[in-house]
């Protein structure tokens, strides 16, 4: 099955993490690659632990890349140098080569039929972003293992993989606290 979990509220990739454990606990092997993200989280350390059981990569840099106009001035202010702002469809090259390489590194791991779940964590905003195309996913879910489950995770998944899709949920926020300015939390958001 194809699962998209989306939508602007918190609790895509946690939603993932729960069905990797469901997965661990019987007794299949998962493969994970966390798109635009590097190695900061707090469930990373745990989930390299579940080695070779858990295959874990990231690819990503060390900041948040958005589309003009996306943010408003006080946000652009706010991110300082750690946002890189592009033309819309004229994404940072380097960035773009980096996704691509990453996805062609995931992508062999999922067809080479060793694991029964294989999620692909933030790939909806690399799909959003344009630093990976369609036609590079599409031929991933043509070619995967049947016996493969495959999460796709991220927000903005587009209209073609949610049609595609066997299950989506939509993570919607109703009410944040950091709305109230309270930052990201080790161990609950990072």
């Amino acid at each position: 099955m194809l699962q998209v979990y989306t939508g602007a509220g918190k609790g895509k990739t946690t939603a993932a993490m729960g069905l990797l454990v469901r997965a661990l606990g019987a007794g299949m092997r998962v493969y994970m690659m966390q798109f635009m993200k590097g190695l900061a989280y707090s469930e990373q350390d745990v989930l390299r632990g579940f080695a070779p059981r858990v295959v874990l990569s990231t690819t990503g840099k060390p900041f948040f890349v958005a589309k003009e106009g996306m943010l408003s001035e006080e946000e652009r202010a706010a991110w300082g140098d750690g946002v890189v702002i592009f033309e819309p469809g004229k994404p940072p090259k380097d960035y773009v080569e980096m996704i691509e390489a990453g996805f062609d590194e995931a992508a062999r791991e999922i067809k080479s039929g060793k694991y029964g779940l294989a999620i692909l964590d933030e790939v909806n905003v690399a799909l959003f972003f344009g630093l990976l195309d369609r036609a590079r996913v599409e031929k991933l879910l043509d070619e995967a293992p049947k016996e493969t489950e495959l999460v796709l995770t991220g927000r903005n998944a587009p209209d073609w993989l949610m049609e595609r899709a066997d299950l989506v949920t939509e993570m919607r926020e109703v009410k944040h606290y950091y709305q109230k300015g309270v930052e990201a939390r080790k161990g609950i958001e990072n």
